[in-house]
């Protein structure tokens, strides 16, 4: 009982912060995170390349699993938000959902331990990016100020009603919505690599306080259901944040959408 009462679950800053593993010290220094974002672009681009290389009328293994994932972008994302016009987008989309996933699942890959996500960088830099994107279709679509009068000035609204509405569409469109997919996608993946952590950290407590046949399998078990928990996270973070992609553009093409 004591060697209960003595536990200790590790910070936050010692589940998150990881040291250099090459070049520390510099500019150029990369840590763990890092390092599984370069090997997340690496394993995208090695699935797909196999997948198209050899194109069969019959898909099997690699491109079975690729063309999967295309029908799925295309029939749930694409058509649901954006119509037929939308296609264009579908490599973005495709690329876009595939890497988050893979990002996503370092957290239950043994060794690694960590979404990538889970860190604040990388899903600011695609908020920004998808912001950059959706205006930049806007504006291509509606002219630069077709595409902000129908942004601040949304059709419909009574006029005296504008002096509420235009502030908050400003707010919640141009500056908001970025800072809402890098959020809600970080603190997710942060929250369940949190949640994992604390649930080794007891499943571990418990074993070491001797054999158990009733304390010790709950708590394991409890942890294999929370990793495929955390894989249906995975995925379905990458889906809202793709999804949420495809209304901006649509909304932004499109404003009477």
């Amino acid at each position: 009982m004591a060697s209960v009462l003595a536990l200790e679950f590790p910070t936050v800053a010692e589940v998150t912060e990881w040291p250099d593993i090459l070049f520390p010290d510099t500019l150029l220094a990369v840590n763990k995170v890092v390092l599984l974002m370069w090997i997340s672009v690496a394993l995208v681009f090695a699935f797909f390349l196999v997948a198209g290389r050899r194109g069969k009328l019959v898909p099997t293994g690699v491109q079975n699993l690729a063309e999967a994932i295309n029908d799925f972008v295309r029939e749930s994302v694409v058509l649901q938000t954006m119509g037929p016009e939308g296609l264009k987008f579908m490599p973005l989309l495709v690329m876009m959902i595939t890497f988050i996933f893979v990002g996503n699942v370092w957290e239950i890959i043994p060794v690694a331990h960590m979404p990538v996500n889970g860190r604040i960088a990388l899903p600011a830099y695609m908020g920004v990016l998808v912001w950059v994107l959706f205006n930049y279709m806007g504006i291509r679509s509606q002219g630069f100020f077709g595409y902000f009068r129908s942004v601040l000035f949304p059709p419909g609204v009574p006029k005296a009603l504008y002096i509420l509405v235009t502030p908050i569409e400003f707010v919640s469109t141009l500056l908001v919505r970025p800072f809402s997919l890098a959020v809600r996608l970080f603190a997710n993946m942060l929250a369940g690599h949190l949640l994992i952590v604390s649930f080794v950290t007891i499943t571990a407590a418990t074993f070491s306080l001797g054999p158990s046949l009733v304390v010790w399998p709950v708590s394991f078990g409890l942890l294999v259901g929370l990793f495929g928990f955390e894989l249906l996270v995975g995925v379905l973070q990458a889906f809202i944040f793709t999804i949420l992609t495809g209304v901006y553009i649509a909304g932004a093409m499109h404003p009477e959408h």
